[in-house]
């Protein structure tokens, strides 16, 4: 009898990879590939795979090396996270039974120093141990589909598809047109406001990982624009995250996009106010802070997306992450090259920076393959 069991689990395991695997190539597949007129184009950025000294990365063992690097560099700029309580669970305040699964009301310290409420959506049919994935934007409510815009829901669509999803947002702070987290106060920081938002979407990682149906491996995280530039700090800074998705954040720098707006004071230009004249970049209104500091360095975030690997992320990109966009993904390909790895890089496109139904139905089966 034991033989038999042993022969139908195995079978389902076979079974569910070769599932799995048949995502991958129906599917998924075109969007882990540049086009051929792409492959090859690095553009202007600098290779993470060569060391500040100018030596060239050819080993895993380099790697090792080179990525501590790159992460030391980086949080000379950024600053150092304090410490994590990672026995912390969340604390539940009310329920509401919604279709198909239950909307908790929860709140967790997402800094040392100050509690967020946000949401925790459980399948009702979710019998086992399994994945999860965190959910960022300005505020909990979009991403569980209470008040926001259409598509922009993606809690709501991935609780449906049997995740745990716990979503969070800086509701009071983007009241305030302030939109960030500043670390310890908003009039002396000593960690940039957007890579305090990583702090905290890891110190949710640790509270939502703390529940006994999470499998702390195979937790995800997604937001879109705003929350797109939070779910790319919160993963490429830590290694937290089995795989996430950035939706339209405008993954490198640049300063002939306005959202793509990287040295504003809430994300890596902070300085005390009065704050710089919201926009572009000018003469007469600077950029200021860290993030004048980090371009005169010649540093971009393609940096931050080798520090991924081997873990899968996707850009879902849209009007601020276009198809050229893969130079700076090329980067992060020829590392996961380097450490024996494929289809690890992704990026769909389409046209406008709204999410759609199509973008959606990709965010979904990617979290499925590499979460499921």
């Amino acid at each position: 009898m034991k033989a038999i069991h042993l022969f139908v689990f195995l079978s389902f395991l076979s079974c569910t990879a070769f599932a799995q695997e048949k995502l991958i190539e129906n599917f998924l597949k075109p969007y882990f590939s540049a086009p051929d007129s792409m492959k090859n184009d690095y553009g202007v950025f600098k290779s993470p795979l060569v060391f500040n000294d100018g030596t060239e990365v050819k080993t895993k063992n380099d790697w090792l090396l080179r990525r501590k690097e790159i992460k030391n560099n980086w949080d000379l700029f950024l600053g150092t996270w304090p410490a994590f309580d990672e026995n912390q669970k969340l604390q539940y305040i009310d329920s509401i039974e919604k279709e198909g699964y239950t909307q908790y009301t929860v709140s967790f310290m997402w800094t040392p120093q100050e509690k967020t409420i946000g949401y925790l959506l459980v399948p009702r049919k979710r019998k086992k141990i399994g994945p999860a994935v965190i959910t960022v934007f300005y505020e909990p409510e979009t991403s569980v589909g209470i008040g926001g815009k259409p598509n922009r829901d993606f809690g709501l669509q991935l609780v449906k598809e049997n995740f745990i999803v716990l979503s969070i947002g800086t509701k009071e702070a983007s009241k305030r047109q302030e939109f960030s987290l500043f670390y310890p106060s908003i009039d002396s920081v000593s960690v940039q406001p957007l890579s305090m938002l990583g702090y905290a979407a890891n110190a949710a990682y640790y509270a939502l990982s703390n529940r006994e149906d999470v499998d702390a491996k195979r937790i995800g995280i997604v937001g879109h624009s705003f929350g797109g530039k939070w779910a790319m700090f919160a993963s490429c800074l830590s290694e937290n995250f089995a795989a996430a998705v950035w939706s339209d954040p405008g993954i490198v720098m640049q300063e002939d996009r306005e959202s793509v707006n990287y040295w504003e004071p809430w994300y890596l230009g902070y300085h005390p106010k009065p704050w710089r004249k919201r926009g572009l970049i000018t003469d007469e209104n600077p950029a200021l802070g860290v993030y004048n500091q980090l371009r005169n360095a010649g540093y971009n975030l393609h940096e931050l997306h080798a520090l991924m690997a081997p873990r899968p992320f996707l850009v879902s990109g849209g009007s601020e992450d276009p198809i050229t966009q893969w130079r700076a993904l090329n980067h992060s390909v020829k590392v996961n090259k380097l450490l024996g790895n494929e289809y690890k890089v992704a990026m769909s496109n389409r046209a406008l920076h709204d999410p759609n139904d199509i973008s959606n139905d990709i965010i979904i089966k990617f979290f499925r393959h590499f979460l499921e």
